[in-house]
């Protein structure tokens, strides 16, 4: 896999994931975008992989979209910029909500679409030092990537019409109270942190975890629980019929631990 602004490392089952470029504070490109869909397709058809970390190289995740780079031919014009290739026919919120686990290590700032990005993962580990903002409103937008559900769902109606509407910056700590991430760790720490929580959860059978995270997927918004339990009926009888079904019972029954890898 060759890359120009990110960096990619298989360490064991989990593959980590550098946004690389901290000249910029690791500003969000097209080319990145495509460069992040490339390694998680590679990922999630990779059996060695478990789990995925993202980080930021440098001193911060991803200060949002390069505005150079973005918006920078439009500038003291009338016509808005064209959608790029990637945001406009890819669907990067449906590829975060089928792959493996998903994991982000945030420190510094994380701003616009550094958010974004992530909050389709399934755990978001924050270093205290974190900025945080859905900035778009001071750029004159709007939120992106399903962020008006996801800021919702995550934080509530009041504390994600805040983050929306005002545009705030938010510490790791504040984060972390109103639900916008999973876990805080020391900035030295974070990225251990999230490893820890992406072996954690690439132990786990893989065809089962996908399969949970589409119906956690599905079933966040549904209001008929006749649909829900007919989905979760569906998937548990392909998940009885599962080899790793079968090994998990073996395992348990010959007291060791399971291999589903």
């Amino acid at each position: 896999m060759r890359t120009t602004q990110i960096t990619v490392e298989q360490r064991d089952e989990v593959l980590l994931v550098t946004l690389n470029r901290p000249e910029k504070l690791n500003a969000w490109t097209p080319t990145m975008s495509e460069e992040l869909t490339e390694a998680f397709t590679w990922a999630n058809a990779e059996r060695s992989v478990g789990a995925i970390v993202v980080q930021g190289s440098g001193r911060g995740f991803c200060a949002g979209a390069d505005i150079a780079v973005a918006f920078g031919d439009h500038v003291g014009t009338d016509q808005p910029p064209a959608p790029a290739p990637d945001r406009a026919t890819a669907d990067w919120v449906g590829l975060c909500r089928r792959s493996k686990p998903l994991v982000a290590a945030v420190h510094g700032p994380c701003i616009g679409v550094g958010l974004t990005m992530i909050l389709p993962f399934d755990h978001l580990v924050a270093a205290r030092d974190a900025r945080i903002s859905a900035r778009f409103v001071k750029m004159g937008l709007v939120p992106e990537l399903a962020s008006s559900h996801f800021l919702v769902t995550r934080c509530g109606w009041g504390r994600a019409s805040w983050l929306a509407l005002s545009g705030a910056m938010v510490s790791g700590d504040e984060a972390l109270a109103m639900g916008l991430v999973d876990r805080l760790a020391q900035a030295e720490d974070v990225l251990d942190a999230a490893l820890g929580a992406a072996r954690e959860l690439a132990a786990n059978p893989p065809e089962q975890v996908r399969a949970i995270k589409g119906l956690l997927t599905a079933n966040a918004a549904e209001s008929d629980l006749t649909v829900v339990q007919r989905r979760e009926l569906a998937a548990l009888h392909a998940a009885y019929a599962s080899a790793d079904h079968r090994e998990a019972v073996a395992a348990f029954l010959e007291k060791r631990p399971p291999n589903f890898r």
